[in-house]
């Protein structure tokens, strides 16, 4: 320690500073207050931001200009429902007999860059193998490229039900997994479940309050905890402080989820009027994942593609969740914005955008859903979500105004995490 302070003193006593990053951008899209502020520059010092200025400015003979004046910039984009280490095809089912943990490591590494170039500075992976954990780890260590990483590990079931890791399987693999596998049956197993994901090192709980389309299993939206067990859930998880998630799409689930204290509900087909109000009331906040409801029933149209119990829920359910997202927006139910992204492959978390607006969402009200609304959901609000000083330095740039062409957030052209650039075309 010694020896580093006596190196940055030599620095300064010679007149070299530590090295800053000035980010010239045409204009930036201030999330907080809905607006594009032309001509900035954004000075990144270290890992943060540490000013944003007016006008093209740069610094001295050692600190970095980065052109970015044709370019609107914004803040990295937050996906609050990905699936991390999978995608789903035709080879998914065989993969849970054939793939190891370290050939499901590998691939996450892939589909972790693919996010991260794509925009998405900061992702909540709601369940997988716990592979996710050490992912994490990794990114975190810069040991692999990818984005900030909120992950539920193994997210939590009813025996058979949507996140039962056995479904699907014959009698002699089936077993009878309980909390350690994430598969509870009363709220004693509940509480077991989620100190298990603490110990493993999860972020945040994922329950399955309802059944599901990819699960191999007959009912996609039938209720599957009662309030007891998701209370006895919500209630540890917060004394561990941490955020919970629900997947639904039955609308008795999402009720129960809603009144069992679950802050986020996923999916949401078959959202009634009723429960819309129960969450505008309880504070709760729909992630719709449009995207995986289109893309699995265009899916589900390939033969082959699903096994056919799957392929029959995802024709069904599918297609209801834009239209139940357009409803719930304009009732006001708050929103996260979450793509569910591994249901769809990875990298196309942005198509999210084009189809909040597509049913009267505002594009920056869609862009603070990623950015505001989420920051605050993971209890990052004064580090994420905003081009200011102080927060990190999660920066994306893309060709056009998103609001005249919201396309093109499909298509980033500039990514910096943590004060690293990660891609600058």
């Amino acid at each position: 320690m010694k020896k580093i302070i006596l190196a940055v003193s030599l620095l300064f006593a010679m007149g070299i500073t530590a090295q800053d990053t000035y980010l010239q951008c045409g204009s930036i899209v201030d999330t907080k207050a809905g607006k594009e502020l032309k001509e900035k520059t954004i000075v990144v010092s270290g890992d943060k931001i540490k000013a944003v200025q007016d006008g093209f400015t740069t610094g001295g003979k050692n600190d970095i200009v980065i052109d970015l004046k044709d370019k609107t910039v914004l803040p990295g984009f937050i996906d609050l429902h990905v699936h991390i280490e999978s995608e789903s095809g035709p080879k998914a089912y065989m993969n849970r007999f054939t793939k190891n943990e370290a050939d499901v490591a590998f691939q996450s590494t892939v589909y972790a860059k693919r996010t991260l170039m794509a925009g998405f500075t900061t992702v909540r992976d709601l369940g997988g193998t716990g592979v996710n954990i050490a992912l994490r780890n990794a990114i975190d260590n810069g040991l692999v490229d990818g984005p900030r990483i909120f992950t539920a590990g193994k997210s939590l079931a009813t025996t058979g039900g949507h996140a039962d890791p056995t479904n699907g399987m014959k009698k002699s693999l089936m077993e009878d997994p309980g909390p350690k596998q994430g598969v509870v049956n009363s709220p004693e197993d509940g509480r077991k479940a989620v100190r298990q994901r603490y110990k493993d090192g999860s972020d945040v709980i994922k329950i399955t309050a309802t059944g599901g389309v990819l699960s191999v299993a007959k009912n996609g939206k039938n209720p599957q905890f009662t309030i007891e067990e998701i209370k006895a859930i919500t209630e540890t998880a917060e004394d561990y402080g941490m955020l919970t998630a629900a997947h639904a799409h039955g609308d008795e689930g999402m009720r129960r989820a809603v009144l069992g204290g679950i802050k986020t509900i996923e999916h949401g087909s078959y959202m009634s009027n009723e429960t819309m109000e129960l969450m505008i009331q309880h504070n709760a906040y729909m992630v719709p994942t449009i995207t995986a409801g289109k893309q699995v029933a265009e899916k589900a149209k390939i033969p082959g593609f699903f096994p056919e119990v799957v392929a029959k829920k995802a024709i069904e359910i599918g297609p209801l969740i834009q239209d139940t997202f357009e409803r719930a927006y304009k009732k006001g139910v708050p929103i996260a914005f979450g793509t569910d992204a591994g249901v769809f492959p990875h990298g196309l978390n942005a198509k999210e955008f084009g189809y909040m607006v597509e049913v009267g969402m505002p594009i920056m009200e869609a862009l603070a859903s990623a950015t505001i609304t989420n920051a605050q959901l993971l209890g990052m609000e004064a580090e994420l979500g905003q081009l200011k000083g102080g927060f990190l330095a999660d920066i994306v740039a893309v060709d056009e105004s998103p609001k005249t062409n919201v396309a093109t957030l499909e298509n980033v052209m500039f990514v910096m995490k943590n004060g690293k650039v990660y891609k600058n075309e």
